[in-house]
């Protein structure tokens, strides 16, 4: 019977072996899936007269092959190229709002301010004027149409990070009931190997939105940890992640982890990595960012327009108005937990300091500080109103406590709100408030360029009187207080003068060309009113504004480079972070694959193997049964 027995055995234990790789062979392409492996082991032996007797071969267990660290660092790995891929995704999606060409919005800048050199040839052609105006409406339309395509944005991220948020709680409910059978299935003493791939799965499903951190237990299950230490699923149970607005500002997302009814802040840089973490960082950091950039675009040219145009004189004789609607000032949102009751604003008091970012008041014991938020720099303030970065932070109501903290945001709505105050073409203001006069007696050698009002001086129309002497330099009379000091002690104290370069003076900027003779006389004063049709001084000064220096010393017509330079530098920076981080997590991936991937060559390897194998235990049974039969019959005579 020992020989039957043996027979049968092996014949069972190599069909098994065959099943299992027939089922390997089935789920080369099941996602998850470790190639199994049947491990046979010696049935012992039975002591005859003769020696020691093998009893054939039985089944151990069903194994499969799977490396732990290997599938761990392939999790991470893919966790961190879900969060730069998806990161990449959407500011690719960003930057198709800011086009170059004639569609984008440095044409639409330059062609508002170079609109006024038709107005400048012919300041009393009202075609002339209505194109300036067209142009402005054009400019306004572009910076809302583009804010509204962040604000597109926003919205769509938000409603992604709630179904990021949605899937990762149901794969933690998906991957507590797995940890339940898992513990059931244990007890038997052999893996359940399925829901062991199933469990994998699902952990790696859950590092796809969010990287986590796994630490098994004994009983099979195995907890997981997100956003440092908080616990996703711990073992049989699971909990859960929130999505709700940030406290202080409603206009962002904030995470929070819930735990028995208990809800904590989950930080965005705890997140690691993920679809979750991607999405989080492209909100909160990248679009709040470029929002900031175009804000501060759109409030800069907007507030160094109407500062020069309200210097200028309309066609009725009246000083210019804003060209374009003035932007409200930032209201301050109050942090939850203030004990005080101040109340901020932020507007602007130097168009040309401004730097993109959110700030924060902060009262403390010894005073306040206006912290810049983009790179954590804090300035000191004794009181307020207080200037920083070009912005007027006013205290409006109330009075903060120490430790009161309120976010201003002065650029999140400047784009979205922006809109043309100008109506009527008459209303423009292309002519200057102050005249020059050449003197009768002058050599001829130099001619006016432009003057304009360049400031609002109280002595803007006061008159002036410059003399040029032999050596180039020039005196200036009438002069009232405030202006620089001649460069010359003299006597008498002279100014240099340099051809193309202007005299600022009095509130006033007078450019001239060419060579002075000694005793040459220009006379500066107020724009006589009748010659308002005539006079095109402000034109000239709203062509200057295209060289002023706004964004840390670019033009302004030169704006929407650094904006857009902005967003390309981040677009390449985040393809070359998905490009690698995807090289990494396809190598690791490859790595945890060769372990416990099924390979069909070598699974047709082994089917021959153990189909000759089983064959063979069949041919021994059969003899052993014939021998068997023999002996029977042999006896039975």
């Amino acid at each position: 019977m020992s020989a039957l027995n043996i027979g049968a055995r092996a014949l069972n234990a190599n069909l098994a072996a065959l099943q299992v790789i027939g089922n390997n062979i089935a789920n080369v392409n099941t996602p998850g899936y470790s190639r199994q492996n049947v491990i046979q082991q010696s049935s012992g032996y039975q002591q005859m007269g003769n020696g020691y007797f093998g009893m054939g071969v039985e089944i151990a267990t069903v194994e499969r092959s799977h490396n732990q660290y290997l599938t761990r660092e392939a999790q991470k790995a893919g966790s961190v190229a879900s969060a730069d891929a998806l990161r990449y995704a959407r500011l690719q999606q960003l930057e198709s709002a800011f086009p170059t060409g004639s569609a984008g919005l440095g044409t639409a800048l330059n062609d508002m301010l170079n609109a006024w050199t038709d107005v400048s040839s012919s300041p009393g052609n009202l075609t002339a004027r209505v194109v300036v105006i067209a142009k402005g409406e054009e400019l306004a339309t572009r910076l809302r149409n583009t804010a509204s395509q962040i604000d597109s944005l926003q919205h769509t991220t938000k409603q992604q990070v709630a179904g990021a948020v949605d899937r990762i709680n149901g794969l933690a409910q998906d991957l507590a009931k797995v940890n339940a059978r898992i513990t059931e299935s244990q007890g038997n003493g052999h893996t359940p190997n399925d829901l062991l791939d199933q469990r994998d799965k699902i952990l790696g499903d859950i590092n796809k939105y969010v990287q986590t951190t796994s630490v098994p237990a004994a009983d099979g299950s195995v907890s997981v940890f997100i956003g440092g230490s908080q616990p996703l699923v711990l073992g049989t149970r699971a909990n859960a992640l929130a999505v709700g607005q940030d406290s202080t500002d409603s206009s962002r997302v904030a995470l929070s982890f819930v735990q028995g009814g208990v809800s904590t802040a989950v930080p965005d840089a705890s997140l690691g990595g993920g679809e979750l973490a991607g999405l989080m960082r492209f909100m909160n950091e990248d679009l709040v960012d470029v929002q900031n950039l175009l804000g501060r675009m759109a409030l800069a040219t907007a507030t160094t327009v109407n500062n020069q145009h309200k210097l200028g004189v309309d066609l009725q004789g009246n000083p210019g108005q804003n060209f374009f609607n003035p932007p409200a000032a930032a209201v301050g949102l109050p942090r939850p937990g203030n004990t005080g009751s101040a109340e901020i604003s932020a507007s602007v008091a130097d168009p040309t300091a401004l730097v993109a970012s959110d700030y924060e008041l902060r009262f403390e014991a010894g005073g306040m500080s206006v912290v810049r938020l983009s790179d954590g720099t804090a300035t000191p303030v004794t009181s307020l109103p207080a200037v920083v970065d070009g912005l007027n932070f006013n205290l409006d109501n109330g009075a903060g406590a120490p430790g009161d903290r309120i976010l201003v945001r002065p650029y999140a709505a400047a784009a979205r709100d922006l809109q043309v105050a100008i109506g009527s073409p008459d209303k423009l203001a292309a002519a200057s408030p102050v005249m020059v006069t050449p003197g009768t007696g002058n050599s001829g050698g130099l001619s006016v360029e432009s003057l304009y009002a360049s400031s609002a001086s109280p002595n803007l129309t006061d008159p002036v009187t410059i003399t040029f002497l032999a050596d180039g330099s020039f005196t200036a009379t009438g002069l009232g207080p405030g202006n620089p000091p001649p460069d010359n002690a003299g006597p008498p104290p002279s100014y240099n003068f340099k051809p193309g370069q202007s005299i600022t003076l009095n509130g006033w900027s007078l450019t001239m060309r060419g060579s002075p003779g000694a005793g040459d006389t220009f006379s500066i004063g107020a724009a006589p009113a009748g010659a308002i049709s005539q006079n095109a001084g402000n034109s000239a000064g709203m062509l200057g504004l295209r060289d002023l220096p706004t964004y840390g010393g670019v033009p302004l017509s030169d704006g929407y480079v650094s904006l857009f330079s902005d967003i390309g530098t981040r677009v390449q920076g985040a393809k070359f972070a998905a490009d690698f981080s995807a090289n990494v997590a396809n190598t690791a991936e490859t790595a945890r694959a060769n372990v416990a991937g099924v390979n069909l060559d070598e699974e047709a390897a082994r089917l021959l193997q153990y189909q000759q194998a089983y064959q063979a235990s069949a041919k021994f049974l059969q003899i052993a049964q014939s021998t068997f039969d023999s002996l029977l019959q042999t006896v039975g005579r």
